[in-house]
């Protein structure tokens, strides 16, 4: 052996365990980055701060922590729930949006927007701003805490409790106007409540948990309406008749489950409806067919005025889509046997 060969073998060594050492603090140090980036995995109920219209939404993050994460929001534009286009995970910042190309108006060049949302974690919660880039209006502030885990199945264990007339067919005591301020557009007549179609949105005075509805109501011709169970997930009301079923007809889980068959009379007719809500899973009877048998309810419709799922919410009736009529508004809360049910005030 070379007299020098023992010195340069113990530096190679030392060369080889400087690399190795190096790559496993680099490997720690990226792991421990997609871990906190991990965090944003998850759905998100979320509350607009200082939002009048009660708006709410939800966002469900998937692979975050890998170089492809993805995602889901209610509601960009449109109400609908829509797959996230852009979307990145950088310095412990979610960034997700969207291009949108609008209408033109006569004569004009369709109008480009950019929609920009971006969130922090901090203390379990989404703490997050959206804005249109290139507008000089402030960002609206938002914040979004964890989707509870809801277990209750409707599973033959859930009995009626004592029916409740929410409407009284003489005027709207035990309703209010969603957006303050705003005109309610809604009259009594004949014992039927009537929205002339740009009305405010109705919110029930009293919150409800699991239990089952009957409604009856009339649409005219292209009109558009909807029911808010909890405030949080829309039954949509829409004139339809003779046209196939998507997540967008009368008797959808608006933009989440579609009815399987269609079950719609002719603009003009009373139509009813009875619904079973039981924990996250809802049943439609749409004119006495059955079109959702115990769908399972992922998160927030664009309709959400209530973002905390884990707790009793309101019944909404949507005015501002279009003429409608309602004649019957029937909760019965749901209770297990031999126990209590869980409706709010």
């Amino acid at each position: 052996m070379d007299i020098d060969s023992e010195p340069r073998l113990a530096g190679r060594c030392d060369t080889l365990a400087t690399v190795r050492l190096r790559f496993a603090i680099c490997f720690a140090l990226a792991a421990a980055v997609f871990a906190a980036d991990s965090g944003f995995n998850g759905r998100w109920d979320i509350t607009i701060v200082n939002e009048p219209r009660r708006r709410a939404w939800w966002l469900e993050i998937q692979d975050a922590g890998t170089p492809n994460p993805r995602g889901k929001f209610v509601s960009a534009y449109g109400g609908d729930l829509n797959i996230i286009e852009e979307i990145s995970v950088k310095d412990d910042v979610l960034k997700f949006g969207w291009v949108r190309n609008d209408p033109p108006k006569p004569g004009a060049a369709p109008q480009r927007r950019h929609l920009v949302y971006t969130a922090r974690l901090s203390d379990g919660k989404l703490i997050g701003t959206f804005e249109v880039e290139g507008q000089p209006t402030p960002p609206l502030k938002w914040v979004g805490v964890r989707a509870p885990m809801i277990r209750e199945k409707d599973d033959g264990t859930w009995i009626p409790a004592r029916p409740i007339q929410l409407f009284n067919g003489k005027d709207l005591s035990g309703w209010k106007g969603i957006v303050p301020g705003k005109e309610l557009g809604w009259s009594v007549e004949n014992g039927i409540l009537k929205s002339t179609g740009g009305a405010n949105n109705l919110v029930s005075e009293k919150t409800f948990w699991n239990f089952d509805l009957h409604v009856e109501f009339r649409l005219g011709k292209r009109s558009n309406s909807g029911i808010g169970l909890r405030g949080r997930y829309e039954i949509q009301i829409l004139e339809d008749y003779g046209r196939p079923p998507n997540s967008h007809t009368n008797g959808a889980l608006y933009s989440r489950i579609a009815p399987r068959e269609t079950a719609s009379k002719p603009a003009g007719e009373w139509q009813t409806y009875d619904i079973r809500l039981v924990g996250m899973e809802v049943t439609v009877k749409l004119n006495g067919k059955t079109v959702i048998d115990r769908g399972e309810i992922q998160g927030l419709t664009a309709m959400a005025t209530d973002a905390n799922e884990g707790e009793p919410g309101p019944l909404t009736l949507q005015g501002d889509h279009g003429p409608v009529e309602f004649r019957s508004i029937v909760i019965t809360p749901l209770k297990r046997s031999g126990g209590r049910s869980r409706s709010g005030h």
